[in-house]
């Protein structure tokens, strides 16, 4: 369920510190750990603090080696802890790829449903922070592609808690990535209470009639910017937040556009098989004969992202999304 009474304004970080204390209080199969995760709370502090509070032994520091971390933390969630792995940074994760991929996401089915990997990595992503190379990259589509993955990408903090809450308590491995751009820019009342919030679930931030506009992590503040421009020359935006890049809400996403007749995608990724290429895909299968324009994607460059000196050529803007808009209404 989604609500509560007491409420607390909290950025994006905080709340997910939140969510990690509550979710440490109340199961203790859950172990938290990762590069300077215990003593220093992690590079963004999004622990800051829980090693004190709960020791050495439940949140802890690891070597720097990302293939080690995962790998421990399958053999853990196969024996019956629940852990949660950071990872530092986006392009840190690589050397983890092979557990993720040949491990965690398999083992369920390997082992016929005898062995679940209920286990939670997170790490920061996206640009936008005038990071070093490594930093900055957007690759969601392509743990979105991998079967046996969940992602979740929030927006908010009041969605950073309760997504990472509904992450904790699955029994699947869920890639949980978190839009560092946003991590302190955004406040928000959220309740101090436990809540949860379902996992493969958009949110409609704004309803209209014209054209829905897909977004989701970092681009959600832009695309709302994008919509109030919109909006000043009388176009009606209905936006959504996709929220979870797998499993992916097609009821959602279809009733919108078949409302609508048009749609823009927008995401911080490359464009060459990205998340607006499966969207469109979703569009074409199943609302095709509704569509008033081709869908439009609004994304990043199939390139490496800029170091600082280039990255606002790369970074997506209000004014780009606004201009795709209006190259779906003009159409």
């Amino acid at each position: 369920m989604e609500g509560g009474t007491e409420m607390k304004v909290m950025t994006i970080v905080q709340a997910i510190t939140d969510a990690i204390d509550i979710k440490l209080a109340e199961d203790p199969t859950i172990v938290t750990f990762g590069e300077d995760v215990g003593v220093e709370g992690g590079v963004f502090r999004a622990t800051e603090g829980l090693q004190k509070k709960y020791g050495e032994h439940r949140v802890f520091d690891s070597p720097l080696a990302e293939s080690a971390i995962v790998g421990s933390a399958v053999g853990m969630a196969m024996n019956g802890l629940r852990p949660i792995v950071e990872m530092q940074f986006c392009g840190f994760v690589y050397p983890a790829m092979n557990q993720i991929i040949s491990h965690a996401a398999r083992i369920h089915n390997r082992s016929r449903g005898r062995y679940k990997t209920p286990m939670v990595i997170r790490f920061p992503y996206g640009g936008g922070i005038n990071a070093l190379e490594h930093h900055s990259e957007s690759m969601e589509a392509m743990y979105g592609h991998i079967p046996g993955l969940k992602v979740v990408i929030p927006s908010t903090p009041y969605d950073a808690k309760g997504l990472l809450i509904s992450a904790i308590e699955s029994d699947d491995t869920i890639i949980f990535m978190e839009p560092k751009r946003i991590y302190r820019a955004i406040k928000q009342e959220v309740p101090e209470e436990k809540y949860s919030i379902p996992i493969g679930k958009a949110k409609i931030l704004n309803e209209g009639t014209d054209i829905t506009v897909i977004a989701y992590g970092a681009m959600i503040r832009e695309a709302q910017k994008a919509v109030a421009m919109a909006k000043k020359d009388g176009i009606s935006v209905e936006l959504i937040d996709l929220r979870t890049i797998y499993p992916i809400d097609k009821q959602t996403i279809v009733e919108s556009v078949k409302k609508t007749g048009r749609m823009v995608v927008v995401h911080e990724g490359p464009n060459t098989f990205g998340v607006g290429a499966e969207l469109t895909a979703i569009i074409n299968e199943e609302a095709f004969l509704n569509q008033e324009a081709p869908v439009v994607r609004v994304t990043g460059f199939d390139t490496i992202v800029p170091l600082p000196r280039g990255e606002h050529h790369y970074i997506i803007s209000p004014e780009k999304i606004y201009y795709g808009i209006q190259k779906s209404i003009k159409f």
